[in-house]
């Protein structure tokens, strides 16, 4: 009897080492925003799948962003929280 996978996960690939044009850099808050969650927490790279050479250099841009105030540290300092207040 032959049994069927019933879920085989997609596998994840970092998406900046497949394309070398998709910068890596604090005045690029719209790539930054895929990798926060709404709360404002940092995702893990297992789930994201980026590598973790990637993973260093998104950390590092991402907290520039937040010093620079391009992005927001926690959800209760963003513009979509006080807009819904």
């Amino acid at each position: 009897m032959a049994f069927k996978k019933k879920f085989t996960p997609k596998k994840k690939f970092c998406r900046f080492c497949a394309n070398k044009n998709l910068p890596v850099d604090y005045k690029r808050p719209d790539v930054l925003k895929d990798f926060i969650t709404d709360r404002g927490k940092i995702i893990a790279r297992r789930i994201t799948g980026t590598c973790a050479k990637c993973q260093r250099r998104l950390t590092l841009e991402i907290k520039r962003a937040r010093q620079m105030a391009m992005l927001y540290y926690t959800a209760t300092h963003s513009a979509e929280h006080l807009k819904k207040m």
